[in-house]
């Protein structure tokens, strides 16, 4: 109602016609302005609501006290299109050019002043500084100036005139901008900190390829341009402050918002999670590119101000209605992605509340914590820190995944691997099986034919014995035993620490049977359930014939003793004979057997070792890690 009452009491004042009696405004001497000084007082004003009278025609206008004009500290949106009028009088009463720069005050893109000379005649002093007016006045002159004024489409436009002598207007625009230096630096620090989350989440897409973080990148790139700008530009008059002031923040706002959304459906996923949300999100983006073409179109075609007011308020309340609407969803949904969205908007939502606050109080903004911008920072950073959080905790939720997933599927091959193996050692014992039983009962039966029918020969040649058939009889013998030790290591029946010992029991006994030697044997007790291969079993087999084989033909030994003992993580045997010991200097005739039993128990990784000991002691020592193997 405000508004319309005062656009009521300047309509009126247009239309009063001309050259009314009224106080003419004091005259101002610019020989005593040192520094600074407002005139206020001494200014008259006049509203061109219509913002298209000439000049010459508004000097017959109807000029008002500029004092009584209760909108000059804050003038309202309906009347930021309209043209301002100001007139007050100078004189120089000094012997030299006096020069002087007016100030109309904040936001105005268009200072033009005229000096009065004859009425209606009107002459024009050029603009030289963005902002500032220039005012040059020959001695003992005299002279009533007419200002034209056109304010830059924002709602903080003020209308206070101030004269500044030339000497004082680079420390007045320090003072002005220095005014609000304590808010400029934080905001020079806030930026920084975007800056810094701009470069992680740009390296992180680089690396990752994952849309979240680009979208939140650009998300922050905007708000990074806003905070920036809104301290570089603070209290500056240029032509980028007034193109920033009344266009482009707004546009960086709507634009965020928009890579705002596309982050938050691709950090939740929400055209796979959640449907609705998703529809609400690709709608509401659509609706946002509209604002901005509107709200574009309305600022650079049209004067119409308020409506741009009210789409800035309308955009505003929609990003309130967002940072809500996250708020009450992982309220329900209690998910941890949710939470970290929820957390964010929270802090922005709460922030951008007290920053409203101050502003609605009027509060004097020179102190850092009385500045509404303060609070909408810190709700800014916030909120791009716990995104950022949120972030990175899907990030490491997401490598979990694919870890565990890579983890399944390795155990899956080596599963498959394994039964592979499991088939193919099953095959191969079969196999193995199968030629152990046709050796047993083919070459078996032929070699024990072979066996009898030289017994009979030999007992049938009594009298008249060949040496060629003793030959036939040992050596069809000797190789049935080394098949029968072949097909015992063959067979995986056998595959037992159990047998292996009851074998090499069995043939010790029999090895030194007639000979002279006494064999003595001890096996420890409960000997454990140990699986002991083919390839194990008949090398080891084979060191004990050889040992034993040797003890029979070199050691005149007459006794040996071999004893298994089960120590700590493995088993030992031992093969002792009383003999004459091997000498080790002599070691060449015994070279290649000694060898080929310590390759043998190498391949097989059984640790092998020969010393005198009263005698010759053979050790055999492997250790078992596994109880189930060999």
């Amino acid at each position: 109602m405000k508004y319309l009452f005062f656009l009521l009491l300047t309509g009126l004042a247009g239309f009063g016609g001309r050259a009314q009696t009224l106080e003419q405004p004091a005259a101002i001497d610019l020989s005593k302005i040192n520094d600074t000084l407002t005139i206020t007082g001494s200014t008259w004003l006049y509203v061109d609501s219509s913002a298209s009278l000439p000049p010459k025609e508004v000097m017959g206008r109807r000029f008002l006290p500029l004092k009584d004009f209760r909108y000059r500290r804050d003038i309202p949106p309906a009347m930021i299109t309209f043209s301002y009028y100001t007139r007050f009088r100078l004189f120089n009463n000094a012997d030299t050019i006096h020069t002087v720069y007016l100030f109309p005050g904040a936001l105005f893109h268009q200072i033009k002043i005229y000096k009065i000379k004859n009425e209606p005649e009107l002459v024009l002093n050029a603009d030289l500084v963005p902002g500032y007016g220039k005012i040059n006045l020959a001695p003992g002159e005299r002279a009533e100036l007419l200002v034209y004024l056109k304010p830059v489409k924002n709602e903080t436009v003020f209308l206070t005139p101030r004269l500044i002598a030339p000497r004082f207007l680079e420390p007045f625009k320090l003072i002005l901008e220095g005014s609000r230096s304590t808010i400029k630096i934080f905001g020079y620090i806030i930026s920084g900190v975007l800056l810094m989350m701009i470069i992680f989440m740009g390296t992180n897409f680089m690396f990752s390829n994952k849309w979240a973080f680009f979208y939140n990148t650009l998300y922050s790139i905007c708000m990074f341009l806003l905070v920036f700008f809104n301290s570089y530009l603070a209290k500056t008059n240029t032509p980028f402050t007034n193109f920033f002031i009344s266009y482009f923040d707004f546009f960086l706002l709507v634009t965020g918002t928009m890579f705002y959304i596309s982050f938050t459906r691709n950090f939740l996923n929400t055209s796979l999670h959640y449907q609705f949300l998703d529809r609400i999100l690709k709608y509401g983006k659509v609706f946002i590119i509209l604002l901005l073409i509107v709200y574009t179109g309305i600022n650079f075609l049209t004067g119409w101000f308020v409506i741009q007011v009210f789409l800035e308020n309308l955009m505003k309340f929609v990003i309130l209605l967002i940072g809500i609407f996250f708020i009450i969803l992982a309220l329900k949904q209690r998910t941890p992605l949710l939470n970290y969205l929820a957390a964010g908007n929270a802090s922005l939502v709460i922030f951008s509340s007290i920053s409203l606050g101050v502003i609605w109080n009027n509060t004097d903004n020179r102190s850092l914590f009385s500045s509404s911008l303060f609070y909408y920072y810190i709700g800014i950073v916030l909120e791009l820190f716990f995104f950022l959080l949120g972030l990175s905790y899907k990030n490491r939720s997401e490598l979990i995944e694919r870890t565990k997933e890579q983890e399944a599927m390795k155990l899956v091959a080596e599963k498959k691997e394994y039964e592979t193996q499991i088939a193919m050692i099953k095959m191969q014992q079969e196999e193995r099986n199968r030629i152990s039983a046709d050796m047993h009962d083919d070459l078996g039966a032929g070699m024990t034919t072979i066996r009898l029918y030289s017994e009979l020969a030999k007992n049938k040649l009594v009298n008249n014995p060949i040496p060629e058939i003793d030959k036939i009889s040992s050596s069809a013998n000797e190789l049935l035993n080394k098949m029968n030790a072949i097909i015992w290591s063959m067979s995986s029946s056998n595959d037992s620490l159990g047998n292996m010992t009851a074998y090499i029991r069995s043939y010790a006994l029999e090895f030194f049977e007639n000979t002279g030697i006494t064999c003595r044997i001890t096996m420890p007790e409960n000997l454990p359930n140990i699986e002991v291969i083919g390839e194990i079993r008949r090398n080891v087999f084979l060191v004990v014939k050889e040992a034993l084989n040797n003890i029979l033909k070199h050691s005149k030994a007459t006794e040996v003793n071999i004893t298994l003992q089960r120590v700590e993580h493995g088993l030992t045997l031992f093969i002792q004979d009383n003999g004459i010991g091997i000498k080790f200097e002599e070691l060449r005739q015994f070279s290649n057997g000694l060898n080929n039993m310590k390759k043998r128990m190498g391949d097989v990784g059984i640790a092998f070792s020969i010393q005198n000991n009263n005698g010759t002691l053979i050790t055999l020592h492997r250790r078992v890690e596994n109880p189930f193997f060999f």
